[in-house]
């Protein structure tokens, strides 16, 4: 049975309406793919002792070549190996600007540096000293904190308003406690070097004012961690945090230096390299 010729071409009418409809629909909801950022042509890292490589190649001395960020090593694979993987005319242009025993007080020189050295990538890893104190009340207060990373930010702004920065998080620095302690390797360079004795000071120590003090001492860390992403968010597109990725990390005592039992090894900077990579920006070869 077939149907009139005018209930016909309404039918097909109706049918072509609708899928010009459909159509239409899709193309609305379809969204375009998110665009990678262009691979910098230089780069600075900003920091401490962690970014230096402090204790990474030798007793007591900076090896940035095994530096997580700009360093050279090809075992470490840093950042910059990464970035020059895809982009050849970065090499040569990795600065190292951290400083063993920085604090976030220092972050706004260093970061002056960076802008007359003129890069386009920047990458910030401080605070672990800042928390790692001679006891706990000698920790930086978490505004005094803030008050340097924005200083910091708003140089690298004006300076090199198109530079990109990679803001990371603090190690958890309870955790060596927590994989050291029942070292005696690890006990004994913590005592004799005196190294970060706010979290570190009597290791073996079960006592509730102990116990309270290293959770007070973590939860600085914290702190500073929850500044840096407020930090980063009001800065802009141009900045990333690596939203904890590096306090997260669930290193274990080997990615350590035997020689202070605090500072990463190669094994660690290799770790905090691909830890970073990962959470930071997806490069990609510049549209032309």
């Amino acid at each position: 049975m077939s149907l009139p010729r005018r209930m016909l071409r309404r039918t097909r009418l109706l049918i072509a309406t609708t899928v010009a409809a459909t159509a239409t629909a899709t193309l609305v909801v379809a969204a375009p793919a998110a665009a990678a950022d262009p691979y910098p042509s230089s780069m600075a890292s900003t920091g401490d002792s962690i970014t230096r490589g402090f204790n990474a190649c030798g007793f007591y001395v900076d090896c940035p070549s095994r530096s997580f960020s700009t360093g050279t090593d090809a075992g470490v694979n840093s950042q910059y190996r990464r970035i020059l993987a895809g982009n050849p005319a970065i090499s040569g242009r990795n600065f190292n600007d951290a400083e063993t025993g920085a604090t976030a007080a220092d972050l706004p020189g260093q970061i002056d540096l960076a802008v007359g050295q003129r890069v386009d990538y920047v990458t910030v890893l401080i605070g672990a000293n800042d928390a790692c104190a001679g006891s706990e009340a000698g920790m930086t207060p978490v505004a005094t904190y803030r008050g340097h990373i924005d200083t910091a930010l708003a140089r690298l702004k004006a300076g090199r308003p198109g530079a990109r920065v990679l803001v990371m998080s603090i190690p958890d620095i309870k955790r060596l406690w927590e994989v050291g302690r029942g070292n005696f390797l690890a006990r004994s360079a913590w005592s004799l070097f005196g190294i970060c004795q706010s979290m570190l000071a009597n290791p073996t120590s079960t006592a509730a004012a102990d116990v309270a003090r290293r959770d007070r001492v973590r939860q600085r860390v914290v702190d500073y961690n929850t500044q840096l992403a407020a930090a980063c968010a009001a800065y802009g597109s141009l900045c990333r945090y690596d939203g904890g990725a590096v306090f997260n990390y669930p290193f274990v005592l080997s990615q350590v230096s035997g020689w202070d039992y605090f500072h990463p090894d190669t094994d660690g900077q290799t770790v905090l390299a691909s830890v970073s990579h990962a959470a930071g920006f997806s490069w990609a070869p510049a549209r032309v």
